[in-house]
């Protein structure tokens, strides 16, 4: 597995609550084996890598392959696991008498076997290792364009205590609009529990047409409450930019919401646009973005850096691949980001690398914790398997999977500030965002320094 390769992708292994559903945590495609999306945003791979990954195959075997056995396809979900499952362990489960349990048993109908395979598969006790049937694949493998129907919500199995968790809500989705928070408890769904739900079946009930509502239950700290979130078409910009003022001159702020194909161009875009504005430095703001294309990360750090690692992942067998800096970076000027508990995987791997290079000043609190790499090929005819093959770490070493990037300046915002920003939506990447104030107010203070030890590197407005 080469992470270079344009078919991988980082999400908080959400699937979203929308038309699309979404994998996450660094996936791979495969073809013949299948087709690529993330995390909630539903991020494509290119037209071209697809085709890359396509094997020759006589009318024979693909005749074969289309009139699989029930029983075929249990086997070969378990082989894929077996040969690709980063545990060699598989978390101390006895894989192959897995296998030989569920190859006893008798099989009448696909639906017996994706009944069977999605028990197999939870032996493993990992969220992320998923089977997708025909109509969950097909939704993993919609192209949005960057417009999602349905409610707006990353969602994921927490891996310690199972529950339903939101990693984050889309920027401007009905859900967000209503107030659903990072990190939220969905307890149930038009009054029918959660417990012990798989996350697809959830998804399948949250999801709908555009005009319908449905009601989520959760839980936030000790707190339930209900939302009634009435399902809408959903229209994603990956990236948002401005200027704020600050004693040291214009800055510029630039809002990334998802690591999606078409983010690298956006936000080159967007630095392109205030270097020719003279601003004296940045705020990269990533709170609440789960993630995406993880060529994406490696292309935006590339933005930011002119040397240094970015990242690297590692399989169960050993094997360890790196990105770097490519000294092609578009401006040197001084750099804030803001992160939190909705910054995962993508943003994680973006944040770390500037951070673990001195590149930037990570401002706002802890980020999601999520450095898993998945694969998602498809099986049998039609239905899809994600499974979790490698870990990523920052350019230090660091794990972060279930510890998350501590941020250099922790800026914790009170509810009564969170109601505030969630209600005046206006109000948020402005000097009225707290976190935003302080980012301004650290960047200022790098600009200062910036400037003495570079006088001639930037205009000064």
């Amino acid at each position: 597995m080469a992470i270079t390769k344009r078919g991988l992708v980082l999400g908080a292994v959400a699937v979203t609550v929308s038309a699309a559903a979404i994998a996450g945590t660094g996936l791979h495609f495969f073809k013949g084996q299948a087709l690529l999306q993330s995390d909630d945003s539903g991020q494509q791979v290119a037209d071209a890598d697809k085709d890359a990954a396509l094997q020759p195959m006589s009318m024979l075997s693909l005749q074969s392959f289309f009139n699989q056995s029930p029983k075929e396809l249990v086997d070969e979900v378990w082989q894929i696991i077996d040969r690709t499952y980063v545990d060699g362990t598989f978390n101390q489960v006895d894989w192959k008498k897995v296998r030989n349990d569920y190859l006893k048993r008798s099989y009448t109908n696909n639906e017996d076997a994706y009944k069977a395979i999605r028990e197999m598969v939870k032996k493993i006790g990992d969220p992320y290792t998923r089977f997708m049937d025909p109509q969950e694949f097909r939704n993993m493998k919609i192209d949005t364009s960057g417009e999602l129907t349905g409610v707006g919500i990353q969602l994921a199995a927490d891996e310690k205590t199972k529950k339903l968790t939101v990693i984050s809500p889309i920027e401007d989705s009905p859900a967000f609009t209503a107030g659903i928070l990072s990190k939220d408890i969905i307890l149930k769904i038009d009054g029918k529990s959660t417990e012990g739900m798989d996350v697809n079946k959830a998804v399948t009930l949250i999801r709908g047409a555009a005009g319908t509502s449905v009601k989520l239950t959760i839980l936030r700290g000790t707190q339930q409450i209900d939302y009634a979130i009435k399902r809408a078409r959903i229209e994603i910009h990956a990236v948002k930019s401005s200027e704020l003022p600050s004693p040291q001159g214009k800055v510029g702020y630039i809002r990334l919401v998802q690591f999606s194909a078409n983010a690298p161009m956006d936000m080159q875009k967007a630095i392109e646009k205030l270097e020719k504005q003279q601003v004296s430095g940045y705020v990269l703001d990533l709170r609440g973005n789960p993630g995406g294309l993880l060529y994406t990360s490696v292309d935006i750090a590339r933005m930011w850096m002119s040397k240094g690692a970015i990242v690297s992942t590692k399989s169960r067998t050993g094997e360890q691949d790196k990105e770097q800096a490519n000294g092609r970076s578009l401006t040197n000027k001084p750099l804030v980001v803001l992160v939190d508990g909705g910054s995962a995987s993508a943003s994680e791997i973006l944040s770390g690398a500037l951070q673990d290079n001195r590149r930037a000043v990570l401002i706002g609190t802890k980020t999601f914790g999520k450095g898993l790499v998945q694969s998602v090929r498809q099986v049998g005819k039609d239905s899809g398997l994600a499974v979790t093959i490698a870990k990523y770490y920052t350019p230090s070493g660091r794990d972060i999977n279930k510890q998350g990037i501590v941020p250099d300046v922790e800026v914790q915002l009170t509810e009564n500030q969170k109601k505030e920003l969630s209600t005046n939506r206006d109000k948020v990447g402005t000097l009225e965002d707290p976190q935003v104030a302080k980012a301004v107010g650290v960047l200022g203070e790098k600009i200062q320094v910036f400037r003495l030890q570079s006088p001639r590197a930037e205009t000064k407005p």
